[in-house]
């Protein structure tokens, strides 16, 4: 198996085998790094579409999910930017927690066939 790179990864190349949780947070740190925020978004959400329809689960995808972990990460890597990818993820180990949107959306809305389609906003608090 070769490894994964940026490049592979916005081309449509890599398998889903391929990119485990820390493989998706290095693919959004590096595309944010490479690209501006909404750029990234673009480049990141079709590359992710892609990959959930060739494996058979278009379903999968998730835009609410992907956009808000790439807003997550951008406002973590804008903190820091000099940063390579192992002292980013020593800094934030919380990016590996699947739950991590949970501090801003009920689960039920990110579920949601709205959130899978698009982009939506946390529900207010309160």
């Amino acid at each position: 198996m070769s490894a994964v790179t940026l490049a592979r990864f916005l081309h449509g190349e890599v398998r889903p085998g391929e990119l485990p949780h820390r493989e998706h947070l290095r693919m959004a740190f590096e595309v944010l790094k490479s690209h501006d925020f909404a750029t990234a978004a673009l480049h990141y959400a079709n590359a992710l579409r892609s990959l959930t329809a060739r494996a058979g689960r278009p379903e999968a995808f998730n835009m609410t999910v992907t956009v808000a972990f790439l807003a997550v990460i951008a406002e973590r890597l804008a903190a820091d930017r000099a940063c390579d990818f192992g002292q980013f993820t020593q800094a934030h180990p919380e990016l590996f927690d699947r739950r991590l949107l949970e501090r801003w959306y009920r689960p039920e809305r990110l579920a949601s066939p709205l959130a899978r389609a698009a982009f939506v906003l946390p529900e207010p608090r309160g």
